[in-house]
């Protein structure tokens, strides 16, 4: 029995792109442990029709609750990624969820969408509309973030003045669609400079990322997923508690 679990966590390793990267993994304290901190979700943020009975069409409202409630998204089986918006983009999907924006409904697309290139008019750019795709971040070494990871899945306001969105450099540099071996990881130091000014007070110094673009789509279960464009995607998670084995291997 215990080859099968080895096996399993051998697989996990190497399949999913949302792992450390060995660049960053190699830096002193990379993989240091962080702050256990363990959000309990409320059912109907979790199953898929308690969640309908409650937020109907108002997608804006349920990503708001989301990021109230300190969210985390199981990604690959038992990482642990706490969602937070922007302060931009919650202020954004507040109007819309109240009807007080003139901006569209957050779009989840059917189980068939299982990959963000099956979407209606994909092209590999760094464009997004706040509606079908988002901008976003996964963030590391986050201090106290839920999960006990110190994992991050961070959405941002596209086309905006977005303090916290992304950077010109970001943007023109872009290549969500590769593997994220081979894609430019930012440093906390690195954010600063781009323009986001507040990012050392708000993650902390050792925080780093990488920049994906993300959308929404259900499964045949019709849960929810968010999706990255490389493919790893996770749904929220009934708990915060992370994964024993994910810890045992370091992932």
């Amino acid at each position: 029995m215990w080859q099968f679990f080895i096996w399993l966590s051998f697989l996990a390793v190497f399949s999913s792109s949302f792992l450390y990267p060995n660049h960053i993994a190699s830096l002193p304290g990379t993989r240091a442990k962080t702050t256990l901190s363990v959000s309990i979700m409320r059912p109907y943020l979790v199953e898929p029709s308690q969640r309908d009975a409650k937020y109907g069409d108002n997608v804006a409202q349920y990503l708001l609750d989301l990021h109230d409630s300190r969210a985390t998204f199981d990604f690959c089986g038992g990482m642990m990624f706490q969602l937070m918006l922007s302060d931009k983009l919650y202020e954004y999907l507040k109007k819309v969820a109240t009807g007080g924006e003139e901006g569209e409904q957050p779009v989840i697309f059917d189980s068939s969408k299982v990959r963000m290139f099956q979407l209606p008019g994909y092209s590999k750019t760094a464009e997004a509309d706040n509606v079908q795709i988002f901008h976003g971040r996964e963030l590391r070494k986050i201090p106290k973030a839920a999960g006990g990871y110190g994992f991050v899945l961070q959405l941002s306001l596209a086309n905006s003045d977005d303090p916290e969105g992304w950077s010109p450099q970001e943007i023109s540099t872009y290549d969500g669609w590769a593997h994220d071996v081979g894609r430019q990881w930012r440093k906390a130091n690195d954010y600063q400079s781009e323009g986001f000014q507040n990012f050392i007070q708000k993650f902390g110094p050792n925080a780093f990322g990488l920049n994906h673009r993300f959308y929404l789509h259900y499964d045949s279960s019709q849960r929810l997923w968010l999706s990255a464009e490389d493919g790893c995607e996770g749904t929220p998670a009934e708990s915060g508690i992370p994964n024993p084995f994910g810890r045992l291997f370091g992932f």
